[in-house]
């Protein structure tokens, strides 16, 4: 730890100061270093008057202002060797220049017990978002093509390098996206012609003893944006502290899950990863290196909070608060029911399972009230039976304390003819890890999310109405995944007024629906007609829930309202601060603030991010849409 000594009255300036910027924060552009490449000069928010003589689209490989070799050349040079050419991982599996079959033989053996994908510079671990255009498990007859891989990554590990990408990337009239740890579900770490900025090895760390910014004074910690919760777990048991991270332990924890929301095991406690941070260093769209905070650059350190990723700014670090060193223990009930071939006794089994969903359900109140969370899973099973599995979790309690909270509901489940069976209490499984972080495989997960309120299970009338959607989701074969949490603004605390979607503070459910259907080699003829059959499914939730939203990190890419549903009343306020700090657009990601400006033009009309990018209403896109509608 770095000790801070000053006098009281002066901390608050000489802990700005002190703790203003890491080794790699301090290494910035300069206009020494812009010389005469002009490519990579800052920018000017004053030239937004000539957007309206902008090209429609950003340039890609084979357009006539691709920039050339030398170019990217001369780019790499003044990165210092930090440009990578993006090929897909799998490639050396397939024919052609980057054929290998050593290394083909580890990808398919050995790839997923090792952190090959988790610090590839172009893998994110949904491929079908991407376009599927080079599988990671080929198969007899496959092709591997570049698709929405980004043709060059820098691998950002300065200030600096953050820059120079911005600027080339919005001189050059480029596609920029940004990547940390590739935990993206539906696009917005890929792009088709891009350029990527790959965060992943910002990783440094600070405890603070004590910090004080407006009206904070406390612990904190400043962390770089390429840490993952894994790795943050072994500063909270060395400094004795806790940070909110994701549950998911390889998740960038101050990346896209911050600034999306972010919630975790600790949300009914502390509150959303974005209701953490205190002051964030970031690259703006002009390519300048900036802090924001309660005091200055207010309008981003409201967005950046909750107001999603790759929007205003590239993240570099962020100061969040450390919270008191807390324990979470987790307690296993699980029950299910098989069909026997008997009506009669089926019929009761099935009308005792959905008893015993319901009594669950209600005591998720009682769960989130006592500053706890849980975690379920339930889907058909074979022979049209059903499966319940939670894990119900509270901070801060004794085993006993917890087995009693639980008991009430194993008497009242047990009560309805169920054969429950528990486990633990034992430590949380998604919290406080100090494993490696290995084993994450890219797969095709395609699913929707909603964020239920409390009024949906305090109204007698509305819960009967929302548990009637949920099952009959279930009953549709689609696989429900239950997540309780309570981050109320209260819980939250300061420095709070940040832009996480408003359907957080009034729910006490984050419920998500996954598609089992195999993505992978469907039409997209196929792809369209199973969405929408996911789609009615969520559209019964949407009835019941009508003025809640979705969770902009995990949620259904063609989402209708998507503008209402991730960010809700806070999207006027977004866009408006989305023009003034970025009018080139240059950042872009799938339904985020200010996106519909842009579409992906793709040749299949699917909704990935295998195509060019254009200005919607421009004439490309109209051609477009008169081609492929």
């Amino acid at each position: 730890m770095k000790t801070h000594l000053a006098l009281p009255v002066a901390f608050a300036l000489f802990a700005s100061v002190r703790c203003a910027n890491f080794a790699y924060e301090a290494e910035q552009l300069s206009e020494a270093d812009i010389g005469d490449f002009s490519a990579i000069a800052f920018g000017d928010t004053s030239d937004a008057a000539l957007l309206n003589a902008a090209p429609d689209c950003r340039e890609y490989p084979g357009t006539a202002n691709w920039p050339l070799d030398e170019e990217w050349a001369r780019l790499n040079s003044t990165l210092g060797g930090a440009l990578i050419k993006g090929v897909p991982p799998a490639a050396v599996c397939y024919d052609g220049p980057f054929k290998d079959d050593a290394a083909c033989t580890f990808l398919l053996r050995n790839a997923s017990s090792t952190r090959f994908y988790l610090n590839d510079p172009v893998t994110v671990l949904s491929e079908w978002s991407e376009g599927d255009t080079c599988h990671s498990n080929p198969m007899s007859g496959d092709t591997c093509t570049q698709g929405g891989f980004p043709v060059f990554v820098v691998n950002a590990t300065t200030v600096r390098h953050v820059q120079i990408a911005v600027n080339f990337a919005r001189n050059r009239n480029l596609r920029l996206v940004i990547k940390n740890t590739g935990h993206d579900f539906i696009g917005r770490s890929n792009g088709f012609g891009s350029l990527s900025i790959w965060t992943h090895y910002l990783k440094d760390f600070e405890f603070l003893n004590q910090y004080r910014v407006g009206l904070y004074s406390g612990r904190a910690a400043k962390v770089g944006a390429g840490i993952e919760s894994w790795e943050m777990f072994a500063y909270m048991q060395q400094y004795n502290m806790t940070t909110v991270v994701a549950g998911g332990y390889t998740v960038g924890a101050y990346g896209g899950w911050m600034t999306g929301g972010g919630h975790s095991a600790l949300a009914s406690t502390y509150g959303m990863g974005a209701d953490q941070v205190l002051s964030l260093n970031v690259v703006t769209a002009d390519g300048r290196y900036l802090t924001a905070d309660p005091l200055q650059n207010t309008d981003l350190f409201y967005a950046l909070r909750g107001g999603g990723g790759s929007t205003y700014a590239v993240v570099i670090s962020a100061i969040v608060k450390a919270h008191p060193f807390t324990r979470i223990l987790a307690f296993t009930v699980a029950f299910s029911v098989r069909n026997s071939g008997d009506n009669a006794t089926d019929a009761a089994n099935t009308a005792a399972f959905w008893k015993g969903f319901d009594l669950y359900h209600d005591f998720g109140r009682t769960i989130v009230d006592n500053s706890g969370t849980a975690c379920y899973v339930s889907r058909m099973s074979g022979n049209n039976g059903f499966t319940f599995t939670t894990d119900i979790e509270l901070p801060n309690v004794s085993e006993d304390v917890l087995a009693d909270f639980v008991q009430p509901l194993l008497d009242d489940l047990r009560a309805a003819g169920l054969n429950v069976t528990n486990r633990g209490p034992s430590p949380a499984s998604n919290w406080a890890s100090l494993s490696s972080g290995t084993g994450d495989t890219p797969g095709s997960s395609r699913f929707a999310s909603r964020l239920l309120p409390r009024a949906n299970f305090d109204d007698p009338e509305l819960f009967t109405a929302t548990q009637l959607a949920i099952r009959q989701s279930i009953e549709s074969g689609y696989t429900f995944h239950g997540i309780h949490i309570k981050p109320t603004e209260e819980v939250a605390g300061y420095p709070g007024n940040n832009a996480v979607n408003p359907a957080f503070r009034t729910t006490i459910m984050h419920a998500d629906l996954f598609d089992n259907t195999r993505l992978r080699g469907l039409s997209p003829t196929a792809f369209k007609e199973t969405h929408a059959a996911l789609a009615k499914s969520m559209d019964a939730w949407r009835e019941v829930s009508p003025s809640a939203g979705a969770y902009m990190n995990e949620c259904d890419l063609l989402e209708p309202n998507w503008q209402q549903a991730f960010f809700g009343t806070n999207y006027d306020k977004l866009l408006q601060i989305k023009r003034a700090r970025d009018p080139w657009g240059v950042f872009y990601a799938p339904a985020t603030v200010g996106s519909e400006a842009w579409v992906v033009l793709t040749e299949d009309d699917m909704p990935t991010q295998n195509g060019p990018l254009c200005r919607a209403g421009s004439e490309t896109v109209r051609r477009w849409e008169r081609e492929i509608k």
